[in-house]
């Protein structure tokens, strides 16, 4: 495995910025960050206890929004674009106990049909175990468009080190 890369949030100069899932100003939001290990992006994410569904599980509507959190952020950094969730298929397969947190996410790309990112996530407890993954597909727009449209910096805003 290769060395962790943090990956900036580029974001949090952009005014009316306030993703619920990667603002680190939303208080009521995941505030999550992220890193890249060779292939993959990941995050480590410690949830609060309003965001359990049943008591002790996280909610699964907040698992499926992790999950795609971290597939644009995939899109972000290793497809050097943005995009838009264009479809979801998660499979919720083991309660994730909030007791078992930090939860591990990991996104890596399955492939690419032309301009659509299909990207699994897989989400862990801290045990190891597997509580849910997800195929996300991200419809995904040329970089002069991202820039243009989506405001989407560059792929140095993100890993400073990178050249686009």
């Amino acid at each position: 495995m290769s060395n962790p890369i943090p990956i900036k949030n580029p974001f949090h100069k952009l005014e009316g910025y306030n993703c619920f899932g990667c603002s680190p100003e939303n208080e009521l939001g995941l505030r999550m960050h992220f890193r890249v290990e060779g292939d993959d992006v990941l995050c480590d994410w410690e949830p609060e206890n309003h965001l359990q569904g049943w008591v002790g599980v996280l909610h699964g509507g907040i698992q499926a929004t992790l999950m795609d959190e971290i597939a644009s952020w995939y899109v972000f950094v290793k497809l050097q674009t943005a995009g838009v969730t264009s479809k979801m298929e998660v499979k919720l397969l083991k309660p994730v106990k909030m007791d078992k947190a930090p939860f591990r996410l990991r996104a890596r790309l399955q492939e690419m049909k032309r301009n659509i990112a299909v990207i699994q996530v897989e989400l862990y407890m801290n045990d190891g175990i597997l509580g849910a993954e997800a195929l996300m597909h991200y419809y995904t727009y040329p970089q002069n468009i991202a820039k243009e449209k989506l405001f989407y910096p560059g792929i140095e805003y993100f890993i400073p080190s990178e050249k686009a």
